[in-house]
């Protein structure tokens, strides 16, 4: 059986259109007619949603697109060709519009910063998670911060830290209203580094990686009693750097985030393979990673084995409480990045990896076609024309250079799903030299400050990676960013691997490539 891909052997992709036409009985045994409203013409009723016979012929539904995932685990995805023309005719009109501003203090209270308390005060726990989230005044945030827990102020007003009790641990009287304000890039940063920042704010996690470049600093933390149990790390951007937006993320910022997962991976690596590794208690260059990277290869080649198969790497990007206490994406707004290492086996068992399913896929597509999946995918992207044959962009691409490639999947998992996908023979970190990480870092500053550029708050991004005993040269290593929007929270659809559209990729395409920096 062939492996269920929309990559076609020759390099182009393939596609279904449904044009709907089918006759429906009619099994109504009565009517339940009533008066909707009235209008310029009199009475509106809801007679037309009670037809009296058979619908013979439905026609005249709009036309859906089907198109397969590259990857057939991922199923396939559904465009409405009605919604998807609307976006065509103006790819620009793909966005979300920022949020207007919101005070409590300025439209309630009117200014009165006492008045606004005592209101407050008085108000449900789900009205104040909204506003928690929503407000833009700091007088509004700061009011409910004191609200959520017990703060010490300096004469002047500065916040310095937080109230313990005798077990150390803070007096914290609102947990939800506490991270929900919090994590509000509206509060000010001395609130943010009493309430959440500081090291030691949250816990005893240690900080055992440090990169700096300039006044970007990043912060390496070591996640204990994770639910990943073999080893689970962060990236955090530094109390001294705060970045809640990805507008206020520097290119070296997120350097130092990439910087840091190498390191880490390449340093547990070594130690798994007796060697070496790097000197402790400074940040390596570059060239030391490098280096590094080199000698784990070579004694890989001579026969040595790693005990850890590939790594584990994934981004939430964007904070957001629902009022009804929903978790709606990442437990913190300060930019960070987590990662770790999937060990080969357990108790005799393989340990899951998602890469290993595009291994696997990558085998399947070889044995039916004679041909490796990824140069053919590559050159379904670089050749690509639009479903609708109109006469709207046709590139799918966003950014590209000699080592990768930015871009929009033919067969979107999300609305606004965006790859970022290396070209050539690399298929995880260890295969990528020096210039290809540069490349990796260069274009996810880029294409996360594209996304931002069209109202992106949220996002989820993972990794694909090859296992590093793989001796394989199909796979490439991918990464798939996810934007989580407000009309599309995912539904019975999305649970069954069926993704439904309302714009071309192609048109996607061009609305990011419009806010590329």
């Amino acid at each position: 059986m062939k492996p269920a891909t929309c990559v076609k052997p020759d390099g182009t992709f393939a596609f279904s259109l449904h044009k709907p036409s089918y006759p429906v009985h009619n099994l109504r045994p009565g009517k339940a007619t009533s008066p909707l409203g009235a209008g310029p013409q009199g009475t509106v009723t809801n007679e037309k949603n009670f037809p009296a016979g058979d619908l013979l012929d439905v026609a005249g539904a709009d036309p859906v697109y089907e198109i397969r995932n590259p990857l057939p685990f991922k199923g396939a995805t559904f465009i409405s060709a009605s919604w998807a023309a609307a976006r065509a005719k103006e790819p620009g009109s793909i966005h979300l519009e920022k949020p207007e501003p919101v005070s409590f203090h300025a439209e309630m209270a009117e200014g009165d910063q006492a008045k606004a308390r005592a209101l407050l005060g008085r108000m449900p726990q789900p009205l104040l998670i909204a506003l928690a989230t929503s407000s833009t005044d700091a007088n509004d945030l700061m009011a409910l911060a004191q609200m959520a827990c017990q703060l010490i102020e300096e004469e002047k007003g500065e916040v310095t830290g937080l109230c313990y009790d005798d077990r150390q641990k803070p007096m914290v009287t609102n947990h939800d209203l506490y991270e929900a304000v919090a994590n509000n890039p509206f509060l000010p940063n001395d609130y943010k580094q009493a309430m959440v920042l500081r090291p030691g704010a949250q816990g005893g996690s240690e900080i055992i990686g440090d990169y700096q470049e300039g006044e970007s600093h990043v912060f390496e933390y070591l996640r204990r009693n994770s639910y990943i149990p073999w080893g689970h790390f962060a990236a955090n951007l530094a109390n001294d750097t705060v970045r809640y937006t990805l507008g206020e993320l520097r290119e070296a910022e997120m350097r130092g985030l990439r910087h840091l997962y190498y390191q880490r991976s390449y340093q547990r690596l070594a130690e798994e393979l007796h060697l070496p590794g790097l000197p402790g208690h400074r940040q390596a260059s570059p060239i030391e990673l490098e280096d590094l990277r080199r000698e784990i290869m070579a004694a890989m080649a001579a026969g040595s084995k790693p005990t850890s198969k590939a790594t584990l790497w994934g981004w939430n990007y964007g904070f957001d409480l629902a009022a009804s206490n929903y978790r709606l994406n990442a437990s913190h707004q300060m930019i960070h990045q987590q990662y770790a290492m999937i060990p080969a086996e357990i108790e005799g068992e393989a340990c899951f990896a998602c890469g290993d399913l595009i291994a696997q896929f990558c085998g399947q597509y070889q044995a039916s076609h004679n041909k490796e999946f990824f140069p053919t995918y590559l050159a379904a992207i670089a050749g690509n024309s639009r479903m609708d044959g109109g006469r709207g962009p046709t590139s799918l691409i966003i950014y590209e250079d000699e080592q990768v490639i930015s871009f929009v999947p033919k067969a979107q998992t999300s609305q606004w799903e965006v790859q970022i996908m290396t070209k050539g023979a690399v298929g995880n970190i260890l295969e990528a030299e020096l210039s290809c990480r540069a490349s990796l870092d260069r274009a996810f500053f880029l294409t996360t400050q594209a996304l931002h550029g069209l109202g992106l708050r949220l996002m989820t991004t993972i990794e694909y990676s090859k296992s590093f005993t793989d001796p394989g040269h199909d796979q490439r290593l991918l990464y798939t960013l996810l934007p989580r929007l407000p009309w599309a929270p995912g539904a019975f659809s999305e649970s069954q691997q069926r993704w439904i559209m309302g714009h071309f990729p192609e048109d996607f395409a061009q609305a990011v490539r419009d806010k590329l920096p």
